[in-house]
């Protein structure tokens, strides 16, 4: 009776192999400074937008209860435009609320409202070849394909 379990070449045939590899060569790599691409340590700016449209609004302090959208019109001081907003919890707010709001996107008094800021990447303003790049579609792509 053989001593292997299966039959088929190679299973089993030898020592297994290593791999060679060649010695690391060099220290760690230069990260350039400056601002990154996306990822840790990426500029960043604290936005809030419009939660119907998804226009940045500016927040500047507190937000009256009579501010509208710049873009829709719509109302800003709502119970989906808050940080507390939340379908799953009792009311639809993580705060304990006395009484239930049933429209969430229309205009409200809540003492607990708080704007729904978010981080997102700040935009680096463009450069004078890529504003005019963006005018027509074929200097765009011809800029796209330029040689160096």
């Amino acid at each position: 009776m053989p001593d292997r379990k299966y039959k088929h070449r190679g299973y089993q045939d030898g020592e297994p192999r290593e791999e060679k590899r060649p010695p690391f060569e060099g220290g760690p790599r230069e990260r350039p400074e400056g601002p990154r691409g996306r990822g840790l340590g990426a500029p960043t700016a604290t936005v809030f937008r419009c939660r119907m449209c998804g226009t940045k609004q500016q927040l500047t302090g507190s937000l009256p209860s009579d501010a509208t959208c710049t873009n829709c019109g719509n109302d800003l001081h709502t119970c989906s435009n808050c940080v507390h907003f939340d379908t799953s919890k009792p009311n639809e707010c993580r705060k304990p609320v006395l009484q239930r709001i049933t429209n969430k996107s229309r205009r409200n008094t809540c003492e607990l409202f708080t704007p729904n800021t978010v981080q997102e990447f700040a935009s680096e303003r463009p450069s004078a070849d890529s504003n005019a790049a963006s005018n027509s579609p074929r200097a765009a792509f011809d800029a796209l394909f330029k040689k160096k």
